[in-house]
């Protein structure tokens, strides 16, 4: 059991631990140390249910229905692209005071918005959580899909809380204007790269 568990476990770590549009946002919210653990928190609740769906048979029913994964990936286009676009703009056109001005904190609702947006808009994480947990577990009988799926949640919270924490805690340092702005200008790179290979699969 321990063994399906650190499988669970490094399979989990090796989907989410690639730099996307979660990890940019719960990274900015930590250097900001404005509700980071709300952000990161709320990326696992939506990682154990999309998880679970997949481990009890979810991946089926969302490849029976393409038409929820097109919708998704056309609001998940437009939404990293304005996104992106926003990031970019403050990195171009920052001045010391626009840059300090982006560190004030934003609301709890903008946070709670903005984190689900970035992970549910986003259809590369329906496919590794749902599709790709989903059929990596059904190698497994019944009892051990369990201890697989706790291995896997147990990376997304690990990963979250210490990307979180951790952005949180060198924040002095990553939130000065000159390595805020190379942050903003790799977040919207990362965005619009997201966003153009959602529409290469479209296309």
């Amino acid at each position: 059991m321990f063994l399906t568990l650190a499988k669970g476990f490094v399979i989990g770590a090796g989907l989410i631990m690639p730099i996307g549009a979660q990890n940019a946002y719960v990274l900015s919210q930590g250097i900001k140390r404005n509700y980071h653990i709300l952000a990161a928190t709320i990326c696992i609740i939506c990682d154990f249910i999309l998880m679970s769906l997949g481990v009890f048979g979810g991946g089926a029913l969302l490849s029976s229905h393409p038409v929820i994964a097109l919708v998704v990936t056309i609001l998940g286009i437009v939404f990293l692209t304005v996104y992106g676009a926003l990031f970019f703009k403050s990195f171009y056109l920052a001045s010391n005071e626009q840059m300090a001005e982006q560190m004030s904190p934003v609301t709890k609702k903008t946070v709670i918005f903005t984190t689900l947006a970035v992970t549910l808009l986003n259809p590369h994480v329906y496919l590794d959580t749902v599709v790709l947990i989903g059929s990596i577990s059904n190698q497994f009988d019944e009892a051990e899909r369990v201890f697989f799926l706790f291995g896997t949640l147990l990376a997304s919270l690990t990963w979250f809380y210490m990307l979180s924490l951790g952005a949180a805690k060198m924040s002095p340092w990553l939130s000065t204007p000159k390595v805020q702005r190379g942050i903003n200008l790799l977040v919207a790179l990362i965005m619009w790269a997201i966003a153009a290979s959602l529409l290469t699969t479209l296309l």
